[in-house]
């Protein structure tokens, strides 16, 4: 069964930093990414990397403060987040596609696996 788990979520304070993880069971992934949703707005997109040549894209509004990174021997894919503010308070959401990019990355529509989602919370 196809399973996406998620993990490091958490309460931080302003200018702090957290590791998400996402690990993936039973399938392989063309390109993973982060999205996340706050309350009250839609679901939008972090960051995304591929698995064979680690090309990564990211929003703007995270780029130069998350990090996204993959470890291809445990299938799983990371978000080093520094310097968090408190708009980046949301439920971030792992999401896989197991079939070569059709959309772009950036959009929900290239992935067909995602995961459970996991809260992060910066305090101000």
């Amino acid at each position: 069964q196809v399973q996406l788990v998620e993990s490091g979520g958490g309460l931080v304070q302003a200018g702090g930093s957290l590791r998400l993880s996402c690990a993936a069971s039973a399938f392989s992934y063309y390109v993973m990414g982060w999205f996340r949703q706050a309350p009250g707005k839609e679901r939008a997109f972090i960051a995304a990397i591929n698995r064979v040549d680690s090309n990564t894209d990211y929003a703007d509004s995270v780029k130069g403060r998350f990090t996204i990174s993959r470890d291809n021997a445990k299938n799983t894919v990371y978000l080093q987040m520094n310097s968090l503010k408190p708009e980046d308070t949301a439920v971030y959401y792992c999401a896989a596609s197991s079939r070569s990019v059709t959309y772009s990355r950036r959009q929900a529509r290239q992935y067909n696996y995602w995961g459970q989602g996991t809260q992060v919370t910066v305090s101000s």
